[in-house]
């Protein structure tokens, strides 16, 4: 028998292991071409009836083989860069936050009071957003456990922490409170691994790594932040107000130990999230709620540190553009995307971005406002990102153990053709034909 015709039967011969051979091949030449990235090896399952083999057209093979490569159409390509895009772009938004909030104070604006603004302004920016995101896909309704769940990471990641950072910007220095942002990895990192969420073998290179480029990551912002060195261009600094308080001020020391405390609770906040996202999995809702839940406490804790109405007036439009871009991007827009690459890819990934910003400040900062830059802060920032891909190359490396202890089981039961019963359904059929 001959066959004419690609859709036509395969030709029945008696070496029917050749042919099995020869359609494993095709269908793995298939799944090669269509889902290169997805790593994916399908096997065929073949009745044990050699007449079987006959009723098997191509074009089936072909069929199943493109409905998997549309389920899996997105393993790799953006998939593999989307989450550290948006991580980039977020701590790019954080450094302009840290200094146009440290500008803004230093004008005369009440921090309670700067974040309670905030989180008005991002709740009314992403009130209408969730609204019609909600109507529109529907969504889990809040229950008892989620609310909860979601007061408790606003009460400590938004309210007491927002409120404790922005006196340790005030009486610090924005350099050194991007610097102390950048123990959230570390102190994430441990707590992460107290709670289970964080995997760590001391026998696993990918653990060690990890380990390894958490402690470079922090002490590379560190060493950028505080440990100046020489001048390395002859920039010239803005003329520096009276307001301005360095380093060497009286309130440095109490200011830093407000930011160690903020990275605590941030990095709090961030473990929080995943039994928040778990729990109410619709982020634009979830980041919504949030921002509303911020604005009440905040207003509680403003009122009760700042009685006198006179400290919110708002002066000038610089302060009126502060507040709607801290409150839209600072708030709104960077709990939607925290609270997504969280419940994507765990807090650990999420935190070991948080170093960038202080690169990213430091290089705004000596752009628009003309602040020097020394060879220390030039060391700090290739430790900072030298750290930085060494742990995600060691979250890699755990994934990729992971994937392999598993991977077989997955193949197995997921992608496994099972031809036999349209087999037997044909035969069935043929078989009442010729009875009738």
């Amino acid at each position: 028998m001959t066959m004419i015709g690609g859709d036509k039967h395969l030709p029945m011969t008696s070496a029917r292991t050749a042919n099995e051979g020869h359609m494993q091949s095709h269908v793995s030449s298939l799944s090669a071409q269509l889902c290169p990235h997805a790593n994916i090896t399908l096997h065929l399952d073949l009745p044990a009836a050699p007449g079987s083999v006959a009723s098997l057209p191509r074009s089936r093979i072909l069929l199943v083989v493109l409905v998997l490569a549309y389920k899996n159409r997105g393993m790799g390509g953006w998939e593999d860069y989307k989450y550290p895009i948006a991580m980039v772009v977020l701590q790019s938004g954080y450094a302009g936050v840290a200094l146009v909030t440290r500008a803004a104070m230093l004008q005369g604006m009440s921090p309670p009071v700067l974040v309670v603004y905030r989180q008005a302004v991002a709740t009314l920016a992403a009130a209408p957003v969730a609204y019609l995101s909600r109507r529109k896909s529907g969504g889990p309704s809040l229950g008892l456990r989620s609310f909860s769940l979601i007061f408790l990471a606003t009460l400590i990641g938004i309210t007491i922490n927002q409120n404790i950072y922005y006196e340790g910007l005030y009486l610090a220095t924005s350099s050194t409170a991007t610097a102390m942002a950048n123990l959230v990895p570390a102190i994430t990192f441990v707590m992460a691994s107290v709670v289970g969420l964080e995997k760590v073998d001391i026998r696993s290179l990918g653990s060690i790594a990890k380990i390894a480029g958490t402690v470079i990551c922090v002490a590379g912002a560190i060493f950028m932040a505080l440990l100046r060195g020489p001048k390395l261009l002859n920039a010239q600094a803005l003329p520096v107000t009276e307001s301005t308080i360095g380093p060497e001020g009286e309130h440095w020391l109490q200011g830093c130990l407000f930011l160690f405390g903020s990275a605590s609770l941030w990095s709090i906040w961030l473990i929080l999230q995943v039994p928040a996202s778990a729990s109410y999995p619709d982020h634009v809702s979830l980041s919504a709620w949030m921002c509303f839940f911020g604005t009440l406490q905040s207003a509680v804790v403003a009122l009760f540190f700042e009685p006198n109405l006179a400290a919110w007036t708002i002066h000038s439009s610089f302060e009126i553009i502060s507040c709607l871009f801290i409150g839209i991007f600072g708030s709104g827009v960077s709990f939607f995307v925290q609270a997504w690459c969280i419940a994507q890819k765990g807090p650990l990934f999420s935190a070991m971005f948080n170093p960038l910003c202080t690169v990213i400040a430091t290089i705004l900062a000596a752009l628009l406002l003309h602040e020097e830059i020394y060879v220390g802060s030039l060391i700090g920032a290739v430790g900072v990102i030298g750290g930085l891909y060494v742990v995600l190359w060691g979250k890699a490396k755990d994934c990729q153990v992971m994937n392999k202890e598993t991977d077989k089981e997955s193949l197995q039961t997921n992608y496994k053709l099972d031809l036999e019963e349209p087999l037997l359904s044909d035969k069935s059929t043929r078989t009442n034909e010729n009875n009738a």
